[in-house]
């Protein structure tokens, strides 16, 4: 009778832990990938837009064709996507050349909690589920979350406090990410130094 008690309280924990932990699940699919020359042995560039000539393709799952109706309108789009090469994360982040550590929300480190990336980059055509990009800074086959126009009325703020805390990050020190930065900031492996 005990065992069966036992075994009772135990599947009702079990069930209950499931549930709460059902509530917290958020599952996203790819809508498609990246197509580009980087990978983790050349390096990507760090900021696409620092790189405007980086080019790439970002193709598309069939069934998400007719959604890119009247995005040609539109000259950059923002593209979120998956980090998938990135390993672990920590709280504090150093940025490459960067000579201050910061919280990790504080910056774009790609080893996050949830490695989902953001990045704004111009679209040069559109041919059938293909979209011809350019200032990208993504390696080959990072899966595609999401797209989104660009909408300059609403998506840009300049702020003199947002400026001045970008200059002290340093986010812009280095334009690109070569493939030794790649195994400290995008892999998390330490440095040899």
């Amino acid at each position: 009778m005990k065992s069966n008690l036992a075994y009772g309280i135990i599947v009702f924990i079990l069930i209950v832990s499931s549930c709460s932990n059902a509530k917290n699940m958020i599952k996203y699919e790819a809508i498609g990938y990246f197509s580009t020359e980087y990978n983790t042995k050349t390096g990507a560039p760090r900021q696409g837009v620092l790189q405007p000539d980086s080019k790439g393709t970002i193709i598309l799952n069939d069934e998400y064709k007719a959604g890119l109706q009247n995005l040609n309108q539109f000259e950059y789009i923002f593209v979120l996507f998956h980090f998938h090469e990135a390993k672990g994360w920590e709280n504090t982040v150093a940025p490459p050349e960067s000579e201050h550590e910061f919280g990790l929300f504080a910056t774009r480190s790609p080893r996050r909690p949830n490695p989902i990336g953001l990045s704004l980059i111009k679209l040069d055509s559109i041919k059938d589920n293909k979209l011809f990009v350019s200032g990208i800074d993504t390696f080959d086959g990072t899966p595609v979350l999401d797209i989104k126009p660009f909408l300059p009325t609403i998506d840009s703020k300049i702020t003199e406090k947002n400026l001045m805390a970008e200059y002290y990050l340093g986010h812009h020190d280095e334009d690109f990410i070569n493939d030794s930065l790649v195994k400290i900031f995008i892999k998390g492996e330490k440095s040899d130094k």
